[in-house]
């Protein structure tokens, strides 16, 4: 295949589409290299180093969805999961389960899942920009699957007729800390869009704003995902419900290693990052 050499790598994989019509542009990874990293749709070949007898390699991602329509799955499933287990008891339990009374903490879980949820998907539609528009199709039986059965295992335990929660105080300031997380969740999503302008994947280093609910930009990286740990710790605490803390865990460890990987992409590309931020968790990690 011939090409320009002021071609944009964005035109050569719409003109491999033209060549191989199953071959859609967000299928494909051009790279200098075999195992290289993928190459910045708005270059030119110039620009990379490319010259007369250059070779450019071409990787097939597979077959690919939309991150929005990725991420309504994902979290329409928990939301739905959730409110089925809490509103029809009997269906996983017994008929006598509809009879026994049923604590204030597990009407204030299955609000806080839901709500949690709900506000996922709106932020998905309303607030996030994407760098990348697809996924490959393979990866969203996994994510929807940790997020369902999760959802499942949770819901079970709390909506359980032997559930016992722990006292009312206890309850009361984790839920504190909870809605404290999740409106400091969202404050950062939000300076996070504001931070890249629309249609654009220009990226500059993320700083707080007037809302006092971004100064933790001052300490990590990605404090978006220390909120969204500090909201699965907090509901952890008010359920007091062994489930719940393992979901806290095992999303604190993928979360943890997202953030990580960001924390270094900052400091490689921003010669003039603060050097005292760090990933995830202040003066720790």
């Amino acid at each position: 295949m011939e090409v320009d050499p002021n071609s944009t790598i964005k035109e050569i994989k719409n003109q491999v589409y033209k060549l191989k019509p199953h071959l859609y542009p967000d299928r494909q990874e051009l790279r200098v290299e075999p195992k290289g990293k993928g190459l910045d749709e708005n270059q030119s070949l110039l620009a990379i180093g490319l010259k007369n007898q250059s070779h450019i390699y071409l990787k097939d991602l597979g077959p690919q969805v939309a991150w929005k329509t990725v991420f309504f799955i994902e979290y329409a499933g928990p939301l739905f999961v959730y409110a089925w287990i809490y509103q029809r008891p009997w269906l996983f339990y017994d008929n006598e389960a509809t009879t026994q009374p049923t604590s204030l903490v597990v009407h204030m879980a299955a609000f806080c899942w839901v709500f949690h949820y709900l506000k996922r998907i709106l932020e998905t539609f309303f607030v996030h920009r994407f760098s990348h528009a697809t996924m490959p199709v393979r990866n969203l039986f996994r994510n929807c699957g940790y997020y369902w059965l999760f959802t499942a295992y949770v819901a079970y335990h709390i909506n359980h007729p032997l559930y016992t929660a722990p006292c009312q105080i206890q309850s009361y300031v984790a839920f504190g800390i909870w809605i404290l997380c999740e409106l400091g969740n969202f404050s950062i999503h939000w300076a996070l869009r504001n931070l890249r302008p629309p249609g654009s994947k220009e990226r500059r280093i993320p700083r707080p704003t007037k809302d006092p609910m971004t100064l933790l930009f001052n300490l990590v990286s990605c404090p978006n995902y220390s909120y969204e740990v500090g909201c699965w710790v907090a509901f952890t605490v008010m359920t007091q419900c062994l489930p719940a803390g393992l979901f806290a865990f095992a999303g604190f460890y993928q979360m943890a290693v997202w953030a990580c990987g960001k924390h270094y992409a900052y400091k490689k590309d921003f010669k003039d990052y603060p050097s005292f931020r760090k990933a995830i968790i202040p003066f720790v990690l």
